[in-house]
């Protein structure tokens, strides 16, 4: 089990809680003076991507000597002097935006002829168990898997495919093709690790430091069936990769951002427990650790699928979703900042 710290090689991204709230400055370099905002936005140790940094400026996140940078400034050239600030809402927040879409009892997050993302309530699987019979639409305990099934049976007979998974009692983005082929272009993409995966994680205490990556070798447990540290001799153990920072510290809990290298099962819950960081609510993985100071009650582990980044199967653009927090999460982490 390894920690890495903020350096050479440690994690992607970084800002500390009080950036994301108050938001992010730098001063234009000479060596960056004639770039396009939106390219100079785009670094990794700032918006991180193309991407974001359109989707900062469509929102109006970015100033430029205080003055506010429209969708259209990304084509703005910035000049040496200059102060560029980006504004990050912090997670829990209203944001803005259209809402997704409701269907048959699934909101959906992006749509079109070769693949859907869905914004998972907590408390339903991703897919059927392996020995559960079919589920009919509307009944108690489907899947998702089945919804989209029962969607698309009445819409064309298009057959849905399962991209990835998350756990039952976390909540957020998951990815189904809507083609074989769609199917095989996304999983290889997955088998390459090329998405971005961010998850927002309560964990107990305050991780120090406050940002590096996580890496661990893990094993699967039959017994248990859990995840758990990989021991001199297990068959098929497999490496284990997240970055972390605290976006948010609390009295006794940190809000975390992490984004996934690997997706093992459980991959998140397991590696915060193991350092003694357990998530808020979680009862299979350590639910209190040692760094708790007071209970808190939440009736699920507090994670949340909040981002997914990948490439269209077919035309290769980039496609970023975003899954709000849901309300059970957002009103604890407003019940936390209250009691500061």
């Amino acid at each position: 089990m390894t920690s890495t710290p903020e350096g050479a090689s440690g994690p992607r991204f970084g800002s500390s809680r009080d950036e994301r709230v108050r938001g992010r400055t730098w001063t234009v370099e000479t060596a960056d003076a004639g770039q396009r905002l939106d390219k100079f936005l785009a670094a990794a140790d700032r918006a991180g991507s193309r991407s974001r940094a359109a989707d900062a400026l469509a929102r109006g996140r970015v100033f430029v000597d205080d003055e506010e940078m429209a969708a259209a400034s990304g084509a703005r050239l910035v000049a040496a002097g200059e102060v560029v600030r980006l504004w990050i809402d912090r997670p829990g927040s209203a944001a803005r935006g259209a809402a997704p879409r409701a269907r048959h009892g699934l909101e959906t997050l992006f749509e079109d002829d070769t693949l859907i993302v869905i914004n998972k309530p907590a408390g339903m699987l991703t897919v059927p168990l392996d020995d559960a019979a079919p589920v009919t639409a509307g009944a108690e305990g489907a899947s998702v898997l089945d919804l989209l099934q029962q969607r698309y049976r009445s819409h064309g007979g298009r057959e849905p495919f399962v991209v990835h998974r998350i756990d039952r009692d976390t909540s957020g983005v998951v990815l189904f093709a809507l083609t074989s082929r769609a199917r095989g272009a996304l999983v290889k993409q997955f088998t390459e690790r090329t998405p971005e995966r961010v998850y927002l994680a309560l964990v107990d205490g305050h991780p120090h430091p406050s940002m590096g990556t996580w890496h661990d070798l893990l094993s699967w447990d039959e017994d248990a069936m859990r995840q758990r540290a990989a021991r001199p001799g297990d068959h098929g153990a497999v490496d284990a990769l997240s970055d972390y920072r605290v976006v948010e510290a609390f009295e006794s809990t940190s809000l975390l951002e992490v984004r996934l290298t690997t997706g093992r099962q459980g991959q998140i819950r397991v590696q915060a427990q193991l350092r003694g960081h357990p998530l808020v609510g979680d009862r299979r993985y350590g639910g209190r650790g040692p760094a708790s100071r007071d209970p808190i009650a939440f009736d699920r582990q507090a994670l949340h699928a909040f981002q997914l980044a990948f490439s269209h199967p077919v035309d290769r653009r980039p496609i970023e979703v975003t899954a709000p927090p849901p309300a059970d999460l957002s009103a604890l982490l407003e019940r936390l900042r209250r009691r500061r």
